[in-house]
């Protein structure tokens, strides 16, 4: 598998054939990545909620000016950044890491304090702010992993969150929608899936030292 070829034919599908749908195994696949994300400290302060329902799914549309990929696209990933990330996070995330690495408690400390520092140290904003950067970290795993699995797919900010969140009743949860990922398979009638790929050249994007 060529992974520059997989990214080279992957653009941002505007029309979705909505007869077509990932299959499930696919699905997890694509699921699974998206876990495997990199996050700071590895919390992961966000959930992505999966929406495939076709009457939540207009009701969003709604909320997103009519864009079709909304309801027309195999399955909508919605990345919502937990706002209330706080020391209670932390606890959680210290005894996941107890679990797994079978680690006692006690020799995490350190690495607790650490973090519950840092997020004690900073505004409810700047958190905020933090928290959304790791969501559009899990999208960027999503984008590729959805590349490399040949799904179509379509990152998408144009939405109301608000209307987002009161549709889907997630701030009681403590998240707020912060992106979008369409993902399927494009229609024939998408036009853009023929334009020529338009990035910065090498040697315009990138500035060695």
């Amino acid at each position: 598998m060529d992974i520059l070829s997989k990214l080279n034919t992957r653009y941002a599908t505007k029309v979705f054939d909505p007869t077509k749908k990932v299959s499930e195994a696919d699905m997890e696949k694509l699921l699974e990545a998206i876990r495997l994300s990199a996050s700071s400290y590895g919390l992961q302060p966000y959930k992505v909620l999966v929406v495939e329902d076709p009457a939540i799914r207009a009701e969003l549309r709604k909320a997103a000016w009519g864009q079709s990929q909304i309801t027309d696209a195999s399955a909508l990933l919605i990345f919502a950044a937990k706002y209330e990330t706080n020391a209670g996070t932390v606890d959680e995330f210290v005894d996941l890491v107890s679990q797994t690495r079978n680690i006692p408690k006690e020799a995490l400390f350190g690495f607790s304090d650490m973090m519950k520092g840092s997020i004690q140290s900073q505004s409810q904003e700047q958190i905020e702010t933090w928290v959304s950067k790791q969501a559009y970290i899990a999208l960027g795993f999503g984008l590729v992993s959805a590349a490399v699995l040949d799904i179509d797919a379509c990152p998408m900010e144009g939405f109301s969150p608000a209307d987002f969140d009161r549709i889907l009743d997630i701030n009681k949860l403590g998240l707020k929608s912060k992106v979008i990922l369409a993902v399927g398979y494009r229609s024939e009638e998408d036009k853009y899936q023929h334009l020529a790929k338009v990035r910065q050249k090498k040697e315009d994007l990138f500035i060695k030292f």
